[in-house]
């Protein structure tokens, strides 16, 4: 094969054994690589019911046929595994040098299983491997880990790790690279704790084989020449996402006091404006020229690297209005190896019990030494920290008394800083992600805000399909970033051309959608086949919260949800995406989308 190396890489931490296993042709053509080749081997591999945190549960690393080329934004990774947030399918998109070295190492995916007796590091240098010691490196930050081994190991060397978090167990820890790069948002970096996985270390020397290595180089300048010309580029360069907390305000869906409101009154305070004057440097992924890392120094003088979802999460929505701050609790949540987003959820939802008096502790909005304090307790699993470690999910069950209707998450997973009080095709997207509640496959709000926020139709449940197909099918296999093509309008045309020049093979964009909407109905089965009995069409419907508490600030006081014309959205989309009405693929779906064997292996009654 061209274009892909043919191997996986398959780590058994028990053993302390390691196989460079080949895998087929069509397998790639089916599944191109990064979330198609997670899913796959999840479903092929994993014994249903598998626990999450126990040793037979897989860690994946993999990435696609564009992953590593110097080509626009192509140094991603997808982290994947059974979510022990969820318990469904769970990933996380990372840009990392571990990309790129995977890829010059001679894989596609390491696969990872079992749990070492005790902290070790995987060394994976081209066709060799090692296991070392890390009891030294167990209990540092991430940041640590990766000042220690950037010093023993070469300069571009592909670093992961994990910090107390993910140690600890906490469900919603991530793995990080390059302090900040953090990825894996339902719980990957508790996966890797539980493996007693500190960090992997990838080097690789080798070149990775293309079809047509020329035009490649070719089409690689062009598409950089390509982005530099977009309007948008200088603007980017300057704020990248942080433009959003300005949009966001503007148009009353900033989440705010636990997705409460959609406007917050110290929002200038982090916006990006505010952290222009602040920003000391740019952060970006390998290969990438739209470097959307903003750092800045935080209030304790360190440096931190900001983007919207960790400002707002740690901002508007637990009531810090002074970026500075924001900026230390962020820095602290990458040290830690947490997920902003959901720590930002965990914070918010502690708070608004608070207000309540539904616990006994004293966390106000905006309090920035307390919740400092509840970031440590979280990290380490103490009093009110260990019942948020679980997530806003558990946590609302652990302390009942309707709390369930504002823990702001989907499926377990908290959601990722767009209130949606009057925005039905972003809570349709939430609602349906591939993961939980995230953004990432479905960003349609800014679209949205111009089709009509108020509209519930056919023409916002094709546009969530279309999107997520690109988006979480397309890009995510392939495996780049989203943003050339989402924030800049980078053509479409480019990746079919890299395609071709990679692995010689010619995809039009048709078939990508199929490919993703395989990946993506796969991605439905395993939830699916692991909920058994206590899978329903709930599951997919977002916080009452947004249907039964009309926001009371800001231009569109009162908004709010109406339950009933979602859920004829959610049929629209089962019916469109070939799904029951209980949101499980019918097997003349799974049949025509290749996966019969997939059919077979859930219940008559769901399919």
């Amino acid at each position: 094969m061209q274009g892909w190396n043919g191997y996986f890489l398959k780590v058994d931490l028990t053993k302390s054994s390691a196989t460079a296993e080949p895998y087929t042709e069509d397998l790639a053509l089916n599944f191109l690589g990064g979330r198609g080749f997670a899913i796959k081997i999840l479903w092929d591999t994993l014994k249903p019911g598998t626990d999450s945190l126990s040793p037979e549960n897989k860690l994946i690393f993999a990435t696609g046929p564009l992953t590593g080329i110097g080509l626009p934004n192509s140094g991603k990774l997808v982290i994947a595994s059974k979510s022990p947030l969820t318990g469904g399918y769970g990933d996380g998109n990372s840009g990392s040098w571990a990309a790129v070295e995977i890829r010059k190492a001679g894989y596609d995916a390491l696969v990872i299983e079992g749990k070492a007796s005790k902290p070790v590091i995987l060394h994976v240098k081209d066709r060799t491997w090692e296991f070392l010691d890390a009891v030294d490196l167990w209990g540092k930050s991430s940041f640590e880990v990766e000042d220690q081994l950037r010093a023993k190991y070469s300069k571009l060397a592909g670093i992961i790790s994990i910090g107390p978090a993910g140690e600890n167990l906490v469900k919603f820890a991530t793995v990080v690279s390059q302090k900040g790069r953090s990825g894996g948002r339902p719980g990957m970096g508790a996966v890797m704790g539980s493996k007693n996985l500190k960090a992997v270390v990838v080097e690789g020397t080798q070149p990775i084989q293309l079809a047509y290595p020329d035009e490649m180089k070719r089409l690689a300048i062009d598409g950089y020449k390509e982005l530099l010309a977009k309007p948008l580029f200088s603007f980017w360069k300057r704020q990248g996402t942080m433009s959003t907390v300005e949009w966001c305000q503007e148009n009353s869906c900033l989440p705010t006091f636990n997705y409460k409101q959609g406007v917050f009154d110290k929002a200038e305070g982090i916006n990006g404006f505010t952290m222009e004057k602040m920003k000391v440097s740019n952060r970006g992924c390998p290969q990438c020229n739209m470097t959307c890392g903003n750092v800045v120094k935080d209030s304790e003088g360190k440096d931190s690297e900001l983007d919207y979802e960790n400002v707002v999460m740690l901002g508007s929505n637990i009531g810090v209005g002074d970026l500075s701050q924001v900026a230390t609790l962020n820095r602290l949540a990458d040290e830690f190896s947490f997920d902003a987003i959901s720590l930002g959820n965990a914070i918010g939802f502690a708070m608004e019990a608070s207000e309540k008096g539904l616990i006994s502790e004293n966390i106000g909005w905006g309090d920035f030494e307390a919740i400092k304090a509840l970031i440590y307790d979280i990290a380490y699993r103490r009093g009110l920290g260990a019942v948020l470690a679980e997530g806003v999910r558990s946590a609302a069950a652990a302390i009942g008394k309707g709390s369930s209707d504002w823990a702001m998450h989907v499926k377990g997973l908290e959601i990722s800083a767009y209130d949606c009080h009057i925005a039905p095709g972003m809570a349709l997207a939430y609602g349906t992600s591939a993961i939980g509640a995230h953004h990432k496959d479905a960003w349609v709000i800014t679209w949205e805000q111009k089709a009509g926020r108020e509209k519930y139709d056919e023409e916002k449940v094709d546009h969530v399909i279309q999107t997520q197909l690109l988006r979480g099918g397309t890009f995510e296999a392939l495996t780049v970033c989203r943003f050339p093509h989402g924030s800049l309008g980078f053509e479409l045309e480019w990746y079919t051309k890299y395609l071709r020049a990679s692995t010689g093979k010619i995809f039009s964009m048709e078939e990508l959608n199929q490919i993703g909407d395989r990946i993506l109905t796969l991605i439905r089965a395993f939830w699916v086949r692991e909920y058994g009995s206590k899978w329903n069409r709930d599951l997919d419907v977002p916080p009452m919260r947004w249907f039964k508490e009309p926001l009371t600030e800001g231009p569109l006081k009162g908004a709010v949800l109406d339950l009933e014309k979602y859920n004829a959205m959610l049929d629209i989309y089962y019916q469109k995406r070939g799904w029951s009405k209980n949101g499980v693929p019918k097997r003349e779906t799974l049949e025509k989308l290749g996966l019969a064997d997939v059919a077979s292996q859930l219940s008559s009654s769901s399919v």
